[in-house]
């Protein structure tokens, strides 16, 4: 048993950001299953669900507001949490192509806030939902997984996939197939799922959009997430801000120009990378020899990033 979870740690900690919350959210399954089943044995009720469910009741939820986090990592049934898992898996690989880590932990996180809230909103004022707000729950990472599919999706509108019987398509027609058939499920039985996936997706969108602009509208959750998680540890898990080398007293130099901020930051890098894009269609359509020697120069440096 000591191996066992020896190895199941090790894989977690080697893991990138999406394969934590795959490691998370199957973890949490395993264990409300396995309380569930405790419960039953005894013919006990199973109430402590609704203290990890997001409630379409704002009176209830006002008391219980860490819902809006802790519904996120949990998932009632089997194929739920497995189609989810997979999505977060597969569009978590391509995401994690133009952003960092540390973006998709914010993405997640914000993109299911934005799942409940919408859920929160429109439970509360469509008359065909709010007739069932007194007795409706949220669950499920679908939301968070629908922000990560967005935003990369409308950052790149030309990235394209191969989806089985169908062939190579453009990851944004998926996006808006799928968008499209949760607008047209928002009065099903899973209404309030289909409703925090629209919201998940709009925050992508959202998202992607002032990402172009040099904005990253993470940065202030994962602050929030820095803090919270420093309460509990010695050592900061995530390092907010950008460092300079310190050097001795004696070799120390003066510094003659201004810390780049962090808006700063992302738009440099983000103008390198429409750069490097660039280059990269030509050479897939013109060659190598049909670069000049400055945009060869720019591709060497990018490679040795």
């Amino acid at each position: 048993m000591a191996g066992f979870y020896s190895d199941i740690n090790r894989r977690f900690n080697a893991g990138n950001i999406a394969a934590k919350f795959i490691y998370i959210n199957v973890g949490v399954f395993i264990l409300i299953r396995l309380i569930i089943i405790f419960f039953h044995l005894f013919l006990k009720e199973t109430a402590f669900l609704n203290y990890l469910e997001m409630p379409s009741n704002p009176a209830l939820f006002i008391y219980r507001p860490w819902t809006i986090i802790t519904y996120m990592f949990v998932h009632m049934d089997f194929l739920h949490i497995l189609f989810n898992m997979l999505w977060l898996y597969w569009f978590g690989k391509i995401f994690l192509q133009f952003f960092t880590g540390r973006q998709l932990g914010g993405l997640y996180v914000l993109g299911g806030i934005a799942g409940a809230a919408l859920f929160l909103i429109t439970y509360n004022t469509f008359p065909y939902l709010k007739q069932l707000s007194t007795m409706s729950y949220l669950v499920g990472a679908s939301a968070s997984v629908m922000a990560i599919v967005f935003a990369v999706s409308f950052y790149r509108k030309d990235y394209r996939i191969n989806l089985l019987l169908i062939g190579q398509i453009k990851l944004i027609y998926l996006a808006i197939g799928v968008l499209l058939i949760d607008i047209l499920a928002m009065t099903s039985e899973n209404a309030g799922g289909h409703i925090a996936h629209i919201g998940g997706a709009l925050l992508g969108i959202v998202y992607a959009a002032q990402y172009q602009k040099g904005k990253d509208v993470t940065g202030f959750i994962n602050r929030l997430i820095d803090r919270f998680v420093n309460l509990f540890s010695r050592k900061p898990v995530f390092k907010t801000y950008r460092t300079e080398k310190h050097f001795s007293q004696s070799h120390k130099q003066p510094n003659t120009h201004r810390s780049e901020t962090d808006d700063d930051y992302l738009r440099r890098k983000n103008e390198e990378n429409q750069t490097v894009d660039a280059i990269l269609d030509k050479l897939k359509h013109s060659g190598y020899e049909s670069l000049s020697a400055n945009e060869k120069k720019k591709l060497f440096e990018a490679s040795r990033k």
